[in-house]
């Protein structure tokens, strides 16, 4: 059975293109948020904007998700994290090949 998981891609006024991420990122359900983060990259701008993709809602991510992370590095300019998951992020290094962000406490 897949873990729940909501995919919304959007468009800032600044023309940034962010993939937002609400749930778990698993294996179950990676397929879906590899197709999300291909799609958005096709909607990036001429200039070659990359793209944020927002984790503020994700409260866990197995190593499938890190490799898909990794997998689409060269179109992330942005990740921005719920901070339980820096430490994870940090350490898989992807904080070397994207800019890897916490969320900012509400």
């Amino acid at each position: 059975m897949p873990t729940p998981l909501r995919l919304r891609t959007d468009r800032r006024s600044d023309g940034t293109v962010v993939v937002a991420a609400t749930g778990e990122l698993d294996l179950s359900n990676v397929d879906a948020f590899t197709d999300a983060l291909a799609a958005a990259a096709g909607r990036r701008d001429q200039d070659g904007r990359r793209l944020t993709v927002d984790l503020t809602a994700v409260e866990y991510l197995d190593s499938a998700a890190i490799n898909a992370l990794f997998d689409n590095a060269a179109q992330v300019r942005r990740i921005v994290a719920n901070p339980i998951l820096m430490s994870v992020l940090t350490i898989s290094g992807l904080a070397s090949v994207a800019e890897v962000q916490a969320a900012e406490s509400n």
